[in-house]
């Protein structure tokens, strides 16, 4: 049954997400969370690994839920489900889009989805910062102080990927060896 249900999950999922693997993760996360698969916690865990990671990052998170869940079984399920959408759809409209590219209500959609898109994104970020920055001081998540190291730290990393362009992989690793260091 545990396979069924990370199909359809994961199929619908993607199905109804445009904008990539970032726009996906708060819809990942509200479907993990809501069925109890993985808590806030380690979704923020299996992000971190799935940045790292080679690929898309909503598909790596797919993949390691399907894991997590029901083991190499689940993860190919999920990973498939989760991509199956996005590759019928190519493949229905790719010759149609070139034909009406230039059409003002093509251009009226597409400009319509890209606000959204970024909301969903900027979601995903308040979300991942959150959980990075701000220390559980009880049974409450909602309550909690900010960790002034991991904000720090969170400054850094921001100012070091946007104004001096260093990859996001050099932070990470960074982050890893001061995170040993620090923490």
């Amino acid at each position: 049954m545990i396979y069924l249900t990370l199909i359809w999950v994961f199929f619908r999922l993607g199905f109804f997400t445009i904008g990539g693997g970032y726009a996906m993760l708060p819809l990942i996360q509200a479907e993990v969370e809501q069925r109890g698969w993985i808590t806030a916690a380690e979704f923020v865990d299996m992000l971190a690994i799935a940045e790292m990671t080679p690929g898309p990052v909503g598909v790596n998170v797919a993949t390691f839920v399907g894991y997590r869940l029901a083991g190499v079984l689940g993860g190919i399920l999920a990973t498939v489900a989760v991509t199956l959408p996005a590759l019928i759809f190519v493949l229905l409209i790719s010759k149609a889009l070139d034909r009406f590219r230039d059409h003002p209500t093509v251009e009226a959609i597409l400009r319509g989805i890209r606000p959204v898109v970024a909301g969903l994104i900027i979601s995903a970020a308040v979300f991942v910062t959150q959980a990075a920055i701000v220390v559980s001081d009880g049974p409450n998540q909602s309550m909690g102080r900010l960790d002034p190291i991991a904000v720090v730290m969170c400054a850094i990393a921001i100012v070091a990927v946007a104004k001096y362009r260093l990859h996001p992989i050099g932070a990470i690793v960074g982050a890893a060896l001061l995170g040993m260091l620090v923490f």
